[in-house]
């Protein structure tokens, strides 16, 4: 185990570069941008169809209307991902260009858009198909919105602007520095799809379907699941956090399975397609990555050392909400060799299992796109339409997950309550022979409680202090920042903590003043360093156990923030 766990850690650095990686970051940001379009339309969606798995049907004129924000806010998913990525790389890419010579990302969002539509509209006789600036132009959308900044790039570089007199007011000097990245960056893909349809009948997007379809089909094989899943409990074993490295390559096969999925069932047919953005959650993640869900409640009442014991009385709530850091780094699991097999294997059982029962049994596969924090057994109903079968399926998950788990987790146990009694009986030998060191004993507990005392006097706070948290969901950023407002409202200071995913609202930290970042984010230390450098704030660094203990201990927390300023 020693040999395999020192191979994993020099690997570890190559896999932390591919998640760091620009081009992967502004995929990954750019399609969680989009999520709250996603999911905003998903409650419509639910609204119109969720009533059919108990018999009723809204009539035909209800549902179109219904169905109008559905279609023009998801309709577009593509067009307004180009945006998001577009905008995520012009951030990162502005960090490498001089604060008086930077590209301007409302510019680029219109060239990036522009360019789109221009790739994936599909020109007919009654007017435009606007089919591929929905789910189905996703892959191409990552592209135009990837080059587009690049071809602004090398024009603001190198001055290939229009430059005005310095008696020109700024904005409008702006405006026609703009002019020539934005005609070269339109140009490029008006001529390019031009080609394309006439070389194959096809646009870009089209052409991009067509060529990914093979992929498409593999990756709802059970080989292709089965590595899906176990790609991202690896790269989270190895300590860099696997979805941000697998994400980017299958969401857009996700959302375009789940649309597919619901266009089926429209049509009255079954709900075929098993990978989608809510069995990644629910079923590869159940209770987050390595599905943990049960594991947690294994500690909690099977569990006989006390270390394990606490853990999960501490985080069977944030694990129920598929949070599940609190376990990956306190048990530990990262790293830690007795539960690499089960933190792999377990959610590859699950998706092919889920995979079992849509291919064999018939159950619908999911059709509608729920927010992650949904407990996964809750969501797995919600997502399939509650269908029959899908009560059965989330019963035998835990189950099975549970016997895969418990066989490791009762090994761990046995060890660590072997070293606690050991401990202990140190400990108890200790204090009968200590009969002459009273005093000695004393005035340590003097010395400690002075030390305590100065530490809290420590952690006052004479000025405003903004703090951000970020973590890779904001989910486990969101415990941690609200341990500091706690702290900060029961002491009256001035301090106020927020949390945030990576990628989400990065130009706040121009008025932060410390950024922690959560120990799984380490692969993105160099990329949030550049931000942080850029606006003058603080950054901070935590390990797994010591964040865990910054999220249970307020006043460790407060200490930490004061150290770091």
């Amino acid at each position: 185990m020693d040999v395999i766990t020192n191979r994993i850690e020099k690997m570890k650095p190559g896999f932390e570069k591919i998640a760091s990686n620009a081009y992967v970051s502004a995929i990954r940001d750019g399609f969680i941008a989009a999520m709250p379009i996603i999911l905003f339309s998903s409650l419509f969606i639910l609204v119109a169809y969720v009533p059919n798995a108990w018999g009723y049907h809204w009539p035909t004129n209800v549902e179109n209307n219904i169905m109008i924000a559905y279609n023009y806010s998801m309709g577009l998913l593509a067009l307004f991902v180009t945006a998001t990525t577009a905008k995520n790389l012009t951030d990162t890419k502005n960090l490498d260009l001089p604060k008086t010579n930077q590209m301007n990302s409302v510019s680029i969002i219109m060239a990036a858009e522009i360019a789109f539509i221009i790739s994936s509209i599909v020109q007919n006789k009654g007017g435009a198909d606007l089919t591929y600036l929905g789910t189905q132009g996703l892959v191409a959308s990552y592209l135009v919105g990837l080059i587009v900044p690049n071809i602004y790039y090398i024009c603001i570089k190198n001055n290939v602007t229009i430059k005005m007199p310095p008696q020109v007011p700024q904005n409008i000097s702006q405006t026609f520095k703009d002019v020539i990245p934005m005609f070269l960056s339109v140009t490029v893909f008006w001529a390019f799809s031009l080609l394309l349809v006439n070389l194959t009948g096809k646009n870009l997007a089209q052409l991009i379907i067509a060529i990914l379809a093979p992929i498409f089909s593999a990756s709802d094989s059970y080989i292709g699941l089965a590595i899906i899943a176990g790609a991202m409990g690896f790269f989270w074993f190895v300590g860099v956090q696997g979805p941000s490295i697998v994400a980017p390559a299958v969401s857009a096969i996700e959302v375009t399975n789940t649309a597919a999925n619901l266009n089926l069932i429209q049509a009255g047919h079954q709900a075929t397609h098993v990978l989608a953005q809510n069995a990644q959650d629910y079923v590869m993640n159940m209770g987050g990555t390595g599905s943990t869900f049960i594991l947690v409640f294994l500690f909690l009442f099977l569990a006989k050392s006390k270390q394990l014991k606490a853990l999960g009385k501490a985080s069977f709530i944030p694990v129920s909400f598929s949070v599940n850091e609190p376990i990956l780094f306190g048990a530990p699991i990262i790293m830690n060799p007795i539960f690499f097999i089960p933190f792999v294997v377990t959610p590859m059982v699950n998706i092919c299992m889920f995979k079992f029962f849509i291919d064999v049994l018939g159950m619908n596969g999911m059709m509608y796109t729920m927010p992650w924090v949904i407990p996964a057994p809750i969501g797995i109903l919600v997502s399939t339409g509650f269908a029959p079968l899908a009560f059965v399926f989330v019963l035998l998950s835990l189950v099975v997950d549970a016997f895969i788990w418990l066989p490791f987790m009762r090994s761990y146990d046995r060890d660590l309550l072997t070293a606690e009694n050991k401990k202990a009986e140190e400990e108890g030998i200790a204090t009968d022979d200590s009969t002459d060191e009273t005093t000695d004993d004393s005035n340590d507990a003097t010395v400690m409680a002075t030390d305590e005392s100065d530490d809290k006097d420590d952690t006052t706070l004479d000025k405003d202090t903004a703090v951000m948290v970020i973590c890779a969901g904001g989910g486990t950023s969101g415990i941690l920042a609200n341990a500091l407002n706690k702290m900060a409202k029961e002491r009256d200071l001035p301090l106020s903590a927020a949390a945030r995913a990576y990628g989400q609202d990065m130009n706040m930290i121009q008025d932060m003043d410390l950024v922690i970042l959560a120990p799984q984010m380490e692969s993105m230390k160099g990329n949030v360093k550049k931000i942080t450098d850029k606006y003058g704030a603080k950054l901070a660094t935590t390990s797994g156990k010591e964040y865990i203990e910054l999220t249970r201990n307020p006043e460790k927390s407060l200490k930490f923030v004061k150290d770091h300023l």
